[in-house]
């Protein structure tokens, strides 16, 4: 298990996580050790992402830079975008999606590292982007206040939706029955079979991360010291806890046997893990923190699980385990850099096939998305086409 921050200096962080076995009256202790740091980008960190063998990160130096966790050398870099990444998904072991400011989604060759497909998504910056566990659709948001739902079965868009604000994060469930979108403190709950909001969480100050810890409660995070629990059906707070000393940058979550973890990064420069309580009514414990000495913008983590290396964008990236002892720097390996190709112009189709369909408007009746939904989660053996 490795933690992997970035961070405003420019700096990725890596931490190995050191289980020690429990005494007969002690708790089982955790302790972070640092593995290595290393400094590729020209600008801070925006996004960071994790497979069972690559660690990417995106920037505003507008690169992807890939990180072969196995080996512990810089893999090379992505050059494909023209704008800040704010957004990176690695679906299984195949395939990468990112991003950017400059309004693309990118379908990326996890193995080759070659863009399979780049499609001029919103109007303004990409802000976030989703992919349901069935890995046959995939939710983006936008500062053109939009948000587009893709049909990633027959590779093209499906709905947009015109939301009142810019939104900056969506999300889908553990299961795929709902969504989140969140629009400064606010989050929508949307429910799937619907493809309409039942009802709307209020955070204390602006959301700057969230994260399902099941597919009834939601982890919330904002510009401040606190961490709140909330049940997305009752809309209630569970409870909350003070986290950090500074406001929280980003938040994982992930169960392994005995536990269920949340890991939070903040500016203040911690990393912090935490167990949760199968009542989520219940604050979590600490397990263990490290002081990066940084202000931390991204975060991610590294599992030491076999991943089916055959998927074809699967609903979760579990990594390979990584035996290293020592604080180390990244080495650099000699790798061609993905050139950038060429964007498509205004009249170009933004389908990822480009198979020429309209996608289906935001002012269509609710019943077209919801036709389009169902019709796509039912394709259970068609493969993903991407190209």
């Amino acid at each position: 298990m490795e933690l992997v921050a970035g961070s405003y200096e420019q700096v990725l962080f890596g931490f190995a996580v050191h289980r020690k076995p429990a005494a007969s009256d002690d708790r089982e202790a955790w302790a972070p050790v640092a593995d290595f740091t290393h400094h590729a980008h020209t600008a801070s960190l925006s996004a960071v992402a994790a497979n069972s063998r690559f660690v990417v990160t995106g920037s505003k130096d507008e690169t992807i830079h890939i990180y072969d966790m196995k080996k512990k050398i810089d893999h090379g870099a992505l050059v494909h975008h023209s704008g800040t990444v704010t957004c990176l998904k690695f679906y299984g072991n195949r395939h990468l999606i990112s991003g950017s400011e400059d309004g693309l989604i990118c379908v990326w060759d996890a193995k080759k590292w070659e863009c399979l497909k780049s499609i001029k998504a919103h109007k303004g910056h990409v802000t976030f982007l989703s992919i349901h566990p069935s890995g046959k659709l995939a939710l983006s948001v936008g500062t053109d206040k939009t948000l587009r739902t893709w049909n990633l079965v027959e590779g093209r868009s499906a709905f947009i939706k015109n939301i009142k604000q810019n939104a900056h994060i969506v999300e889908w469930s553990p299961s795929g029955e709902k969504y989140i979108v969140v629009v400064l403190n606010k989050v929508d709950v949307y429910q799937l079979d619907t493809a309409s909001v039942s009802g709307t969480i209020t955070n204390g100050k602006r959301i700057s991360s969230v994260t399902f810890l099941s597919d009834s409660v939601l982890a919330v995070a904002g510009d401040e010291e606190v961490v709140r629990f909330f049940d997305c059906d009752s809309l209630v707070c569970l409870c909350e806890f003070k986290a950090h000393e500074n406001r929280v940058k980003d938040m994982f979550s992930f169960e392994i046997p005995d536990h269920h973890v949340l890991v939070t990064a903040s500016n203040d420069g911690f990393i912090k893990m935490w167990t949760l309580k199968q009542d989520k009514r219940d604050p979590p414990s600490l397990l263990c923190e490290v002081n990066t000495g940084a202000r931390l913008t991204c975060l991610g983590v590294w599992l030491d699980r076999a991943t089916d290396e055959k998927a074809s964008l699967p609903s979760a990236a579990e990594p390979s385990p990584v035996n290293k002892e020592q604080p180390k720097k990244i080495k650099k390996e000699t790798c061609d850099v993905v050139q950038k190709e060429e964007t498509p112009g205004p009249n170009s189709n933004s389908s990822l096939t480009g198979d020429g369909k309209e996608p289906t408007k935001g002012n269509s009746p609710v019943s077209a998305k919801k036709r389009e939904v169902t019709n796509v989660l039912k394709r259970r053996k068609k493969k993903i086409k991407l190209t």
